[in-house]
């Protein structure tokens, strides 16, 4: 069964969160308080603490959040770095950031294309000779940036949490994945549709392999991690640990008898998502990365609309080159979330940066179809914003 993205729940279930009004979490045994700094008013911060209070709760183990931008800033984080420990969550943890990568990945494709070593229009079967059959008619880097190129999903190891959790040590890799996508042929011609896919973007990974003679690693923090300062972002391949400061991520997990228990899902081998969704980062970092690239400092301005530009012939297309495209109350924000086991995490911003939100979620269901409850209060505080203190009263 396909899931839809995570962008995709987010955004559909941010409309209806804000429709409806505030969520109320469960309750949960020994809530933790919820730890939050505000630098002025424009963001609600009332909304945003209650956005966070009660947790952990069977929603989330822990949330780290921060709202940014030239309206005003917002620091908050609640619940706690373990079940175990039950001590409070670290505000400045490492968490696996899934799809978010492909910000990374999008930026780092648009920078060599800005240099001339990438063409956006020149079809992907170019720089990677003999990876396509014959039956794949040319797909151009631009329709894997922005999920039109019809390939289909590669295999993994199920869709079932038991089946991957029991390989959750195991490796595949990258080109194991293409492997499996190329020999079920094309879905659609190029450019008819459009199909959010990590395979896209495993395939960009190689791409850009390919064209500089470098690891993906080296290149992506080469060309965007080190210009935005993320000094506490990498990738991990094949290593299942998470090194340096983090808050443990658990799935919840239905017994045969009806009864739940939380199962630890810290430690886990994303070699097979790699350029598609393996990055871990904080939220600062994450920060980082949306307010240098929204201001230029990382993709030059020409390369950098590419990541503000859905495709105009296709009816409901949502996705630029690493974003999503989502509009409420007449403000256009670009986002982009990933969700790996454990951990739910997205990326905010309107183009001009007035408002920026990141955020992680140690969510116990981050691979349901659902957007998690803690996550949709977090947008929907994040929206609510009081006036200006300095505003004149209103006779």
């Amino acid at each position: 069964m396909r899931l839809r993205s995570r962008s995709t729940v987010i955004a559909a279930s941010l409309a209806l969160a804000l429709a409806a009004g505030p969520l109320v979490a469960p309750a949960f045994a020994a809530p933790a308080a919820v730890t939050a700094r505000t630098a002025n008013t424009v963001p609600d911060p009332g909304a945003l603490q209650a956005a966070l209070a009660g947790l952990p709760d069977a929603d989330a183990t822990a949330a780290l959040v921060r709202v940014g931008g030239t309206d005003g800033t917002w620091r908050g984080s609640a619940g706690v770095h373990d079940l175990a420990s039950g001590r409070a969550a670290d505000p400045n943890a490492r968490f696996r950031a899934g799809s978010t990568t492909k910000v990374v990945t999008a930026a780092t494709v648009l920078k060599l294309a800005a240099e001339g070593e990438v063409d956006l229009d020149t079809p992907v079967q170019h720089y990677l000779p003999g990876l396509l059959t014959p039956a794949f008619k040319p797909i151009s880097v631009r329709q894997l940036l922005n999920h039109t190129s019809g390939i289909q999903a590669g295999d993994g190891w199920g869709d079932d949490f038991a089946d991957q959790y029991a390989h959750r040590f195991d490796t595949i890799t990258p080109e194991q994945v293409v492997a499996s996508a190329v020999a079920k042929g094309p879905e659609f011609d190029p450019g008819d549709r459009q199909d959010y896919l990590n395979i896209n973007y495993t395939i960009l990974g190689m791409l850009i392999e390919k064209v500089t003679g470098h690891s993906y690693e080296h290149e992506a923090t080469r060309l965007v991690l080190r210009p935005a300062g993320m000094r506490h972002t990498s990738f991990p391949g094949s290593d299942p640990v998470i090194h340096g400061p983090h808050n443990h991520g658990y799935q919840l997990v239905k017994n045969a008898d009806g009864t739940t228990r939380f199962v630890d899902v810290t430690d886990w081998n994303q070699a097979d998502r790699r350029a598609a969704g393996d990055m871990i980062s904080t939220t600062a970092d994450l920060e980082r990365l949306i307010t240098a690239l929204f201001q230029g400092r990382i993709v030059p301005g020409p390369q950098l609309q590419e990541m503000f530009t859905v495709p105009a012939n296709i009816p409901g297309a949502t996705y630029s080159a690493g974003l999503t495209r989502f509009e409420y109350k007449g403000t256009v924000y670009w986002l982009k979330s990933g969700a790996r086991y454990g951990y739910s995490t997205a990326i905010a911003a309107t183009q001009d940066l007035s408002r920026t939100l990141v955020y992680s979620v140690d969510s116990t269901d981050s691979k349901g179809e659902s957007a998690n409850a803690v996550a949709q209060r977090i947008v929907a505080a994040t929206l609510k914003q009081q006036p200006e203190r300095s505003a004149p009263p209103v006779a």
